[in-house]
């Protein structure tokens, strides 16, 4: 699983910092979290594409989360037989894309799904064979989202000398097992992958939150993400402009994410008043709150290894 970083701006683009957008690639997929102004560029610089992209999620209905998913979905339209795409997000995300279309009158070859947060809370918000993904309401100036990207469970270990006890084959039928199915031996006899896996493993957490004052529902959305995006967007000494626009500062979200128990936390939605070479006085604040945390790059590539792996 790969972290890709498509900018880590705020507001408006700028020659050295496009707006925030994160991909999150696994198997072939992408899934991706806003899309606003030249969204393109960074998927371009990239070179991560759209065929890719299964699902967007926008955050709220601000020009620097969405107005880049036209152009994303145009440009998918010129390729061969794309799958479809599913957008999520506040209620009117769809009334906006669709009258955009209309309005555009841009060709569209794939099927277009949208799922809007409703007072029920339904959840998850977005789910296939790989991943789910869950939302939470944060506090903004208008309605606003955070995700939390969840991959499945995997088996267990597979512990061989319990298979070969109970006489299974090595081959195929190990494969199996391994896989979380059950099998049926030449003398009849059915082994189930509970008989030979550990217990389940559970697969990487990402969590992607921006544009919000502190609240309780960051804490649930990062809480032991193996990775979490969050907005740092002003430096502590500029706090009263972030709390009067309902925004984080570097130390904020340092400290909310060293609260929550977050492995690794990526800064990002930083405000375009401050140029490349703030990032730097950026970065020295929020590690002095949590050493862990570090500000986002534009192109940069997070791995994210399994839990066991490291």
């Amino acid at each position: 699983m790969e972290c890709v970083l498509l900018g880590s701006g705020g507001m408006m683009p700028m020659p050295y910092r496009l707006l925030t957008s994160l991909a999150v690639r696994l198997n072939g997929r992408i899934y991706l979290f806003d899309a606003g102004e030249g969204a393109q560029l960074g998927l371009k610089e990239t070179r991560i594409g759209v065929r890719g992209i299964t699902m967007i999620a926008v955050s709220h209905l601000h020009a620097d989360h969405c107005l880049g998913i036209p152009g994303i979905m145009m440009l998918r339209a010129q390729m061969e037989e794309p799958e479809p795409l599913t957008i999520i997000g506040p209620p009117g995300i769809e009334r906006f894309v669709r009258q955009t279309h209309e309005n555009l009158a841009f060709y569209l070859n794939y099927p277009v799904i949208f799922r809007e947060w409703a007072e029920d809370g339904v959840e998850p918000a977005y789910e296939d064979d790989q991943v789910r993904v869950h939302w939470g309401s944060l506090e903004h100036t208008r309605l606003c989202f955070g995700y939390r990207l969840e991959e499945r469970e995997r088996p267990g270990k597979f512990h061989a000398q319990r298979a070969a006890g109970l006489g299974v084959p090595k081959g195929p039928l190990w494969g199996k097992l391994q896989q979380g199915h059950s099998v049926v031996l030449d003398d009849g006899r059915a082994i189930t992958a509970q008989q030979v896996l550990g217990e389940s493993r559970r697969g990487r957490h990402i969590a992607y939150v921006v544009d919000t004052r502190p609240c309780r529902a960051i804490y649930s959305l990062i809480e032991g993400a193996d990775i979490a995006f969050v907005e740092g967007m002003f430096l502590p000494e500029d706090g009263a402009h972030a709390e009067s626009k309902d925004h984080l500062t570097v130390v904020d979200a340092a400290r909310i994410a060293g609260r929550a128990g977050v492995r690794r936390a990526v800064l990002v939605h930083v405000s375009p008043r401050y140029d490349a070479e703030a990032l730097a006085r950026l970065e020295v604040a929020a590690k002095a709150r949590f050493d862990r945390a570090e500000m986002g790059r534009d192109f940069k590539v997070y791995h994210v290894p399994l839990p066991e792996s490291e």
